[in-house]
């Protein structure tokens, strides 16, 4: 019988970056897949294909430009697209795989053989611009899969939550005067790569479905949880999304190497509970992740699992984990955003 939760995973994914120095290797998943396949682990989820994306589906998000100027690394033993951005001779393969492979869970999510699942995919995308490859990222997967929804099943309203360290600014690029997508991300701020102040809330028929939380670093599994709690639940609650999307970087996690945050196992169970609610409420349980950041192959691997746990629903959760985070404190930034939002989120 189905678990209903699906996860899509390829070896050419590890073929990125293989045999080249970089902190976005593919060592990252080469951990998360042996954690797959270990003990209670092994059989619990539907491993989907992917298959690639193609040149038109890429224009959606990128221009035609951009899209030859990644083909044309293909075969190619290394060319550095930017001082962080590098290519592999099969970088592009598994780029249009990783976009592909969103749009695969999209597909098993909309013709019912699933109600949700992750994208265990590489190159990450929520930094790849219109025009740019930038930050580890060649193509966005997350704004791919956005379109890719409206375009295939005709969604009307998708909710984009980015939980990564980073501030997503493509994927805010991308959706900045479009009412049909609510973008919110907490990311650590000021920090790579500039974007995503508090003000930043869309433009045009856009203003006010950017949802910015930047944070000092610090912040920990509670932080995180009010904030989702009181900000994202209500704001998504009335947009009332058909479809949830998550760009989950795991480089809030405590510990990891790039970043400043102190997010568990347990934090990123709980946020993903409160999302699959919302999912539930409003989006017939429709809702895909897929892998950005995380750099400590360890909380990686661990975090990955705790997030598919709650999506299969064996929570590692116990009830006094979640009496905690809603005991927990409310950080200052709250106030500031809910002020910030306020004119376009009555109900906040």
């Amino acid at each position: 019988m189905s678990s209903g939760t699906g996860v899509v995973r390829h070896d050419l994914y590890k073929q990125h970056l293989a045999d080249f120095p970089h902190v976005e290797s593919p060592q990252r998943l080469q951990a998360i897949y042996d954690m797959l396949d270990r003990g209670d682990m092994a059989g619990k989820f539907v491993t989907i294909s992917p298959r690639p994306a193609t040149r038109d589906e890429l224009a959606w998000v990128h221009s035609r430009s951009h899209i030859k100027r990644v083909a044309d690394t293909d075969g190619k033993v290394h060319v550095a697209l930017d001082s962080d951005t590098q290519t592999t001779p099969l970088s592009y393969e598994a780029a249009k795989l990783a976009a592909g492979g969103l749009f695969s869970l999209v597909d098993k999510i909309f013709d019912g053989t699933l109600k949700n699942g992750f994208a265990l995919v590489r190159p990450p995308g929520h930094h790849a611009e219109r025009d740019r490859a930038m930050g580890f990222c060649l193509f966005n997967n997350v704004a791919l899969a956005a379109r890719y929804a409206m375009n295939t099943y005709g969604v009307k309203k998708i909710l984009i939550v980015d939980w990564d360290l980073h501030h997503g600014n493509a994927t805010q690029h991308t959706f900045d005067t479009d009412p049909a997508v609510l973008y919110f991300s907490t990311h650590q701020y000021p920090y790579y790569p500039g974007s995503g102040g508090l003000r930043e809330v869309g433009h045009g028929d856009g203003m006010g479905f950017t949802v910015n939380v930047p944070l000092w670093p610090g912040h920990g599994d509670a932080a995180f949880f009010q904030i989702f709690k009181r900000i994202l639940c209500p704001i998504a609650s009335a947009f009332q999304p058909e479809f949830i999307l998550v760009s989950a970087g795991f480089d809030t996690y405590a510990g990891d190497p790039l970043g400043g945050m102190e997010v568990t196992p347990q934090g990123y169970a709980a946020l993903t509970r409160l999302i699959m609610d919302l999912a539930r409420e409003h989006a017939s349980e429709r809702l895909a992740m897929t892998l950005e950041g995380g750099y400590h192959l360890r909380g990686l691997s661990e975090s990955v699992m705790a997030v598919l746990k709650e999506l299969v629903g064996d929570s590692i959760l116990t009830a006094s984990n979640i009496q905690a985070l809603e005991k927990g404190a409310t950080p200052p930034i709250v106030e500031e955003v809910i002020q910030v939002q306020r004119p376009y989120w009555p109900s906040l």
